[in-house]
Parts: C-alpha cells; sequence; structure tokens
C-alpha cells in the first residue's frame, strides 16, 4: 500500500501545550499534514491525515466545524484511525486563511470563525471535499468513503450526499439544512442526521422542515437529541455532553461499519 502521506508528511510538533495530544496518538504510525491537489488541479490545500495501525480498507473524511481543523477535528480523525480507517480532515479555510484553529469556548474566536463561515464558497468547499474523496479513495486502494461532519461541516456533509461520490454520510447539528431540501431527490447512498433538538442555531420550524422533507427518504435516517444543543458531540470544551456524544457516536460508528465494508 502507498504511503498516504507522502514523502514528506508533516508531523505535529510534540511540546508541553501538546502532551494530551501526543498521547492520542500512541498506536498511530502516522499522522501530520498532507498537500491535496484541487479538482483543477491549479493548486493544493493541506488536509489533517491519521493513518491506522494496520492496512485500512476504507476511510473517513471529517469535515470540520467553523472553528477550523483545530485540536478537537484532529482528535476525531486520531478516532477513527484507532478504529482501522484512514481519516482525513481537509482545511476548508485554505483560500482565505490556511490552518484556522479557533476554540468555540473563546468569545473572540467564536467571532472570528464566523468571519471565516462567512467568506466560505460552499460550492467550492464541495469540490474540495470532492478532491479529499478522491485522495482518500486511493489511499485505501479504491475502497469506500464515509464523510461525517460537524455545525457547518454537518450542513456541508449533506450537501456531499446530495452532490458526491462518497458511500456513506453523518451530519452531526448541520445548519441550514432546511434550505437545501431540493436537492434532496439525489441523496443515493446512506445518510444519517443528529439533530438536537435545542439547538440554538437551527429552530424548532427548520427541524420540523427537515423531519417532513426526509422523513420518507429511504436513505436517511434521523436522530433527534431531546433538550439537547449545538455541538453536543464536540471532541472538547464545554458544549459537549458526554452521555448524548457517545450515544451519537456509536450511531455512527455502527453506521459506517454496516456501509464502508
Amino acid at each position: 500500500m502507498a504511503n498516504i502521506l507522502g514523502d514528506t508528511p508533516v508531523a505535529l510538533p510534540v511540546d508541553q501545550a501538546n502532551m494530551g495530544r501526543a498521547q492520542q496518538l500512541e498506536g498511530i504510525p502516522m499522522a501530520g499534514f498532507i498537500s491535496v491537489p484541487t479538482l483543477e488541479e491549479d493548486g493544493a490545500f493541506d488536509a489533517y491525515v491519521a493513518k491506522p495501525a494496520e492496512d485500512a480498507t476504507a476511510a473517513i473524511i471529517v469535515i470540520q466545524e467553523i472553528f477550523g481543523v483545530n485540536e478537537g477535528i484532529r482528535r476525531k480523525c486520531d478516532s477513527w484511525a484507532k478504529a482501522g480507517y484512514v481519516a482525513y480532515a481537509p482545511d476548508l479555510f485554505w483560500r482565505e486563511k490556511p490552518h484556522v484553529e479557533l476554540d468555540a469556548d473563546v468569545p473572540e474566536d467564536f467571532q472570528a470563525a464566523l468571519g471565516h463561515m462567512q467568506k466560505l464558497n460552499q460550492d467550492q468547499a464541495i469540490r474540495d471535499i470532492e478532491a479529499t474523496i478522491r485522495a482518500a479513495r486511493a489511499a485505501v486502494g479504491g475502497g469506500k468513503v464515509g464523510l461525517v461532519g460537524y455545525c457547518l461541516g454537518g450542513r456541508l456533509a449533506f450537501m456531499a450526499a446530495c452532490r458526491t461520490d462518497g458511500d456513506a454520510f453523518v451530519a452531526y447539528y448541520g445548519v441550514g439544512i432546511d434550505g437545501l431540501l431540493g436537492e434532496q431527490h439525489a441523496i443515493g447512498k446512506p445518510t444519517m442526521l443528529h439533530i438536537p433538538t435545542a439547538d440554538g442555531f437551527v429552530p424548532a420550524e427548520a427541524q420540523a422542515a427537515m423531519h417532513a422533507g426526509l422523513d420518507d427518504n429511504r436513505h436517511v435516517t434521523l436522530h433527534d437529541y431531546d433538550g439537547l444543543d449545538h455541538g453536543f458531540a464536540a471532541e472538547m470544551g464545554n458544549r459537549r455532553d458526554e452521555d448524548a456524544a457517545q450515544l451519537a457516536d456509536k450511531r455512527t460508528a455502527d453506521f459506517f461499519a454496516e456501509h464502508l465494508a
């Protein structure tokens, strides 16, 4: 199997601030940023990649929140690598500012993240996700590729289910999906949505529209999480609800195990 990280993988530095992360990387022989060419091959962007100890037959793409490919997103990739998948997290803000890393619990970071989101061309982001699918599929010898996204990434995961050739799709608290329902007829692969009912960014009427538009789609499964707010499955920080995060993540793991085999 080819070295998925290329000839010169860029390892993350291990210092006092990253000691917890260094411990998490035990058992993952390679983790770092690589360069992925655009579909047009007129540029390239970075993606964080974590590779399992054994050869993988499937890959998972983790689509960032508005906070960039930060430590929480990288940890999610590491967890998928430990589960036996090659995991990619593409830097979708690269055209505006590469390597954005922000903290949802810091008010100034939150405001900066909103600015990055507003500048993102989401159609271009889907093309970058398609380029990442291509790279991930090659890394696993033509095997299947799943996608999982959070917040903005949840919206993009739903868009990818409608527009890309990925094999399975999961969206956590995707924003604005009610405005994309006109595309849902194009979904032909298994898709799962995690919907917290007290989501401050996805109001009750949007959730109702999602159910009305998608409950009868045989490819789509929706899970509601009563009383929970946006970001409940964040890997770290104040937004996380441990029990609900573990439940949603178990559903996601089972979903990928079934559909990426």
